[in-house]
């Protein structure tokens, strides 16, 4: 929503600057001028990146739009979630998980969380790293170098879509002057053409400039900062439950592992001390 509402900011104040100043807006539309720079743009950007990551942002073209879609309400119900899973685990045993786990789309103890269980990503990195408690494998140093790796490994994912979406936005002032340049040249072939024609001609070839630039700062370079705020915030969720895990893993109660946790968060994302506490409270074992 935020996206959408960024983008009505910058055209509308670009477009409507321009108009207050006596520009006619006809005179902005220059399809072919269009063509020429984000053609180049997409075809330099399928030539820089490997199929992966060029799917991979095209898929991300929905977060973008959304942003993230976690709030404080979100990481209440992943810590409950947890607390629920390491009571599971102190009462019965890490081994009482292993149903859970093994089919998690039809365990009642995280259908009870719909908003984490439609997590796909956070839903498997539980699961795969709760395997392997329910195998006992693994000291607490040695499973938090193994998160740490994952999780580096997905940040190098999505780093490699956000790159390539700025790559894009470097490129894209000069992709204008490419544009602005065959303008040029198309403008030295009419020179015997009246002034109105050729002061058409050298406004339309200046407008493959504006583009360009105006697309590079107004709109991609933004959309990947976007990205990278959007995958920093599913990374800081990951964390929050590696945290719980390793505390788990080491012996704490519970409540004491969600609270470490709950301390990795920052910001209005955080619940208080009390907020969980009543959260907690609230949580019913399947």
């Amino acid at each position: 929503m935020l996206f959408i509402v960024g983008l009505v900011i910058v055209f509308g104040s670009v477009v409507g600057g321009y108009l207050a100043g006596g520009g006619h807006l006809a005179v902005l539309f220059q399809p072919f001028e269009l063509v020429i720079i984000l053609g180049a743009a997409l075809g330099s950007f399928v030539i820089a990146n490997p199929l992966p990551v060029v799917m991979g942002t095209l898929k991300s073209f929905g977060p973008l739009l959304k942003g993230s879609s976690l709030k404080k309400e979100s990481y209440i119900e992943l810590l409950s979630m947890l607390f629920a899973v390491f009571k599971v685990a102190k009462t019965k045993g890490d081994l009482a998980l292993e149903s859970h786990v093994d089919n998690p789309h039809e365990s009642p103890l995280f259908s009870a969380y719909p908003g984490f269980m439609n997590n796909h990503h956070a839903l498997e990195f539980l699961c795969d790293n709760l395997r392997i408690f329910t195998l006992g494998g693994g000291s607490p140093h040695e499973l938090e170098a193994i998160m740490e790796v994952e999780l580096e490994a997905m940040h190098a994912q999505q780093h490699s879509i956000t790159s390539a979406v700025t790559t894009v936005s470097d490129a894209m002032p000069a992709l204008g002057i490419v544009a602005a340049v065959l303008g040029v040249i198309h403008t030295m072939g009419s020179i015997a053409e009246p002034p109105e024609v050729l002061g058409h001609l050298i406004g339309a070839a200046l407008v493959g400039t504006f583009s360009g630039i105006l697309f590079a700062y107004g709109l991609i370079a933004p959309m990947a900062k976007s990205l990278e705020c959007t995958f920093a915030a599913k990374a800081a969720y990951l964390t929050c439950i590696k945290v719980g895990l390793i505390a788990h893993r080491q012996g704490y109660a519970p409540q004491v592992s969600v609270e470490f946790a709950r301390k990795t968060l920052q910001g209005n994302l955080k619940p208080n001390f009390q907020e969980l506490d009543e959260a907690l409270q609230a949580v019913q074992l399947p």
